[in-house]
C-alpha cells in the first residue's frame, strides 16, 4: 500500500542530513540509476552529484538551513511525484549568505520496501527585493 508519509520521511531525512552538512549514507535514498537535476543543468546521477557538486559544497558551507517547508506527494500508478516548497539560508565559511526560495520535484519508486528517488530537480531564485 502507498504511504503518503514514507515519501514525506525519505524527503525529510535527505533534507535533514543536508542541514548536518553531512551527506554520508544519503545514497540510501536514491535509485543507483537516479537523474538529478539543478538549477538548469544536468548533474548525473545520485552518485555523481554527491561526489562532484554536493559534498564540495557541503565542505564549504558552516550552516544550511530551510524554513517554510512544504511538501506535496501523489501517486500516479506506482510511481510517487512529490513537491517540495521552502525557503532556504546557505552561510558559506568564506563569502556572502545566500538567502533563496527554492522548489524540488522528485519522482520515486518502490524498490522492496523501500522508496528510492529516481529524478529530482531543485532550482532556487533570490528572494524579492535582494
Amino acid at each position: 500500500m502507498f504511504c503518503h508519509r514514507r515519501i514525506q520521511a525519505v524527503l525529510s531525512q535527505y533534507k535533514a542530513a543536508i542541514e548536518k552538512l553531512d551527506a554520508k549514507g544519503t545514497e540510501r535514498f536514491f535509485a543507483a540509476d537516479s537523474q538529478i537535476f539543478e538549477t538548469g543543468g544536468s548533474e548525473g546521477s545520485y552518485a555523481t552529484y554527491l561526489a562532484h557538486h554536493l559534498g564540495p559544497e557541503l565542505a564549504a558551507y558552516k550552516s544550511f538551513t530551510f524554513s517554510d517547508y512544504k511538501v506535496s506527494v501523489r501517486f500516479e500508478g506506482p510511481v510517487a511525484l512529490a513537491t517540495e516548497t521552502y525557503r532556504y539560508r546557505i552561510e558559506p565559511k568564506n563569502g556572502a549568505v545566500a538567502e533563496r526560495i527554492g522548489v524540488a520535484t522528485s519522482v520515486l519508486t518502490r524498490e522492496g520496501n523501500s522508496w528510492k528517488i529516481v529524478s529530482m530537480h531543485n532550482s532556487g531564485r533570490k528572494l524579492k527585493g535582494s
